[in-house]
């Protein structure tokens, strides 16, 4: 069950849940609504410059770093859907200032997590948040897996919560903000860097060749060679990438092609720097 809604007092989201100790919420509670009140206060004295938060977020969608992240598309009734990534929604909302963004647990038990994702605008005061519940299973090729170990269960949480925490982010920031920001990060992939479009074509041959997507099936995907792809075709195979990485799709939506899950991740893991070098 999702709870997606505007409201106006960013603490009235918080509940009663069972298995939390009540005297430490109650203490955590009184904590957080002092730091609140302190940014608040601090946000109506120092309002955001529209004009700077505009340029700085344009001259970040510059960056190449950027804009190969920015953009993530899925498939919807054999069409295409596109639109800004997590990664770009994080960056607008920095470079607009005085926005507190995030996601929490609020709850664990019985194999799932009770999650909320949220974004406030401290200079209007108005929240965007959605309460939703996290099993805490994982879809493998053979069959659904229950996840025990708590490093398994934060990444799948921390996944399924950066869905939510975009939507959440681009329900509170202008539209015409992240339209403008889609629009410059295009126009970095087209050309604006200094990187050829030979480069990038062979780049994105790599990225999915990592994923067990050869150039066979991306020119049969693409319908002719990928050889002579468009910067506007890059831009969007750019977008299908980060779809499949970030678990926005699956690589059987785009391609006549299976790769197990496991496998997937795996290597996803290793694409994002995320290798598990610390887990005993």
């Amino acid at each position: 069950m999702e709870n997606n809604k505007i409201i106006q007092n960013p603490f009235a989201v918080a509940g009663k849940y069972e298995n939390i100790n009540q005297g430490v919420v109650e203490i955590e509670s009184n904590k957080a609504i002092a730091e609140a009140q302190g940014r608040l206060v601090i946000a109506k004295r120092f309002p955001r410059d529209r004009v700077a938060a505009f340029n700085n977020l344009m001259i970040a969608c510059s960056r190449s770093i950027l804009a190969e992240k920015a953009l993530y598309s899925y498939p919807r009734d054999n069409q295409m859907v596109s639109g800004a990534s997590i990664r770009l929604a994080e960056e607008a909302a920095r470079c607009w200032g005085n926005v507190d963004f995030g996601i929490k647990e609020l709850s664990q038990k019985d194999g799932e997590s009770e999650m909320m994702a949220y974004c406030w605008d401290m200079e209007t005061n108005v929240i965007s948040s959605q309460q939703f519940v996290v099993k805490h299973i994982k879809d493998t090729k053979n069959g659904s897996k229950n996840l025990t170990k708590q490093r398994d269960i934060y990444e799948n949480n921390a996944n399924m919560a950066n869905r939510r925490l975009r939507s959440r982010i681009l329900a509170i920031l202008p539209p015409d903000l992240i339209e403008s920001a889609i629009e410059k990060c295009k126009q970095t992939l087209a050309g604006d860097s200094k990187k050829p479009l030979e480069d990038s074509i062979k780049e994105l041959a790599t990225c999915f060749g990592s994923l067990g997507i050869n150039k066979v099936l991306l020119d049969k995907r693409l319908g002719k060679s990928m050889d002579i792809m468009t910067f506007d075709e890059v831009a969007d195979y750019i977008g299908i990438y980060n779809s499949i990485i970030h678990g926005e799709s699956r690589i059987s939506d785009w391609f006549d092609v299976k790769v197990p899950d496991d496998k997937t991740i795996s290597i996803n893991k290793k694409l994002m720097g995320e290798a598990d070098n610390n887990a005993k």
